[in-house]
C-alpha cells in the first residue's frame, strides 16, 4: 500500500498464491483466520458454559456451513439474483467475496438450536457466546474485504479514502495504475466496518460476565450491529430499495423491530448466569433491572 497526500492506493493482488489451477485469496483466508480465531478465544467461555470442546467443535462446523450458504444465498437474492440463476455456478464462488451477514444470521441460529439438541449443549449461552464470536470474525475477515475492494464507498476526496490499483482486482473499478495520481477514490467503507466489529467485539467481551436473561447478550449484539449497519451504510454506494434506505438498512430495521418482543420473552424466561445456569425468572425483583441487580456483585 502506497500512501499519497490524496488518498490511500491499495495495490495487493486478492489472490496470495496459486496452488495448481487452485487459487488461495486474501478474501477466504482472512475469513478462514477470523473464523479460527474466534473459535480459539470462545472455547474457554463455551466450557464455562456448559459446552466440552468435542461438541464445540461439531457445533462449530455444523453452524458455519449453515452461515455461509445463509449469507451468501441472502447476498445472492439481494444484488441481481437474476444475474446468478443465469450462471449458477457463480452462486457458489464464495472465494470472489459477497456475503450478507444477516443471512448467516437467518439460517445459523437456527441450525445451532437443532445442534445444540442434538448435541445435548445449553442453547441460550451458547447463542451468547456467540455474539463475542462472530464480531471477531467478522473484523479479522474484513481485511480480506479491504483487499478485494467489494465493499464500496462513496466517491471521497478524503484523505483515507482508498482507490485500487492492482490490475488482477475484478470488484474495484475504475483501477488507479501507476504512477497513481489522478485516481479515483473511495470511501473505505471495509474498514469502517472493520474498526465498528473490533470495537463491537471488545465492548461485548466487557460484558460477558454479567448476569442477564439467557440469550440477551446476543440479542444485545444483533440490536448494536443493526445499529451499525444503518450507520455504516450511509459510506456505502449500494442500491436505494425504500426510500432513501439500502437493502441492509431495511434489513436491520426490522431485525431491531423484531428483538423488541424477543428481549420481553428472553427476560420472562429466566435467568442465566454467566457460567450457563439457568435461575428462574421469579428470582428478579419486578422492581429493578437485571444489570441494576447485579452489577454490585461483578
Amino acid at each position: 500500500m502506497h500512501a499519497l497526500l490524496a488518498y490511500i492506493t491499495i495495490n495487493v493482488d486478492p489472490v496470495l498464491l496459486r496452488l495448481g489451477p487452485f487459487p488461495v485469496r486474501w478474501y477466504g483466508l482472512m475469513y478462514a483466520v477470523g473464523l479460527g480465531l474466534a473459535l480459539w478465544v470462545t472455547l474457554p467461555v463455551a466450557a464455562r458454559r456448559g459446552a466440552p470442546r468435542d461438541t464445540v467443535y461439531s457445533l462449530f462446523w455444523g453452524v458455519t456451513v449453515a452461515g455461509l450458504i445463509g449469507g451468501r444465498l441472502y447476498y445472492v437474492a439481494q444484488n441481481n439474483p437474476a444475474a446468478y440463476l443465469a450462471d449458477p455456478r457463480r452462486i457458489l464462488a464464495l472465494w470472489e467475496g459477497g456475503m450478507a451477514f444477516y443471512g448467516a444470521i437467518f439460517l445459523g441460529v437456527p441450525a445451532l438450536y437443532l445442534l445444540t439438541r442434538h448435541y445435548k449443549a445449553p442453547f441460550l449461552p451458547l447463542l451468547d457466546t456467540a455474539a463475542l464470536f462472530a464480531p471477531l470474525a467478522q473484523a479479522v475477515g474484513r481485511v480480506g474485504n479491504i483487499i478485494n475492494g467489494d465493499i464500496v464507498g462513496y466517491r471521497s476526496t478524503l484523505p483515507w479514502a482508498t482507490a485500487y490499483a492492482n490490475p488482477h482486482n475484478t470488484f474495484a473499478h475504475p483501477l488507479c495504475p501507476a504512477p497513481y495520481t489522478g485516481c479515483v477514490a473511495y470511501q473505505p467503507a471495509a474498514a469502517y466496518e472493520l474498526l465498528f466489529s473490533l470495537g463491537l467485539f471488545l465492548l461485548l467481551w466487557r460484558l460477558r460476565g454479567r448476569v442477564w436473561p439467557g440469550g440477551m447478550h446476543f440479542a444485545l449484539y444483533l440490536a448494536l450491529y443493526s445499529l451499525g449497519q444503518l450507520a455504516l451504510f450511509a459510506w456505502r454506494d449500494n442500491v436505494l430499495v425504500l426510500g432513501p434506505l439500502k437493502q441492509a438498512q431495511v434489513t436491520a430495521l426490522v431485525v431491531l423491530i423484531a428483538l423488541l418482543p424477543i428481549a420481553l420473552i428472553l427476560r420472562r424466561a429466566g435467568v442465566s448466569s454467566a457460567d450457563g445456569r439457568m435461575l428462574p425468572a421469579s428470582a428478579l425483583s419486578d422492581d429493578h433491572d437485571i444489570v441494576s441487580r447485579v452489577g454490585g456483585k461483578l
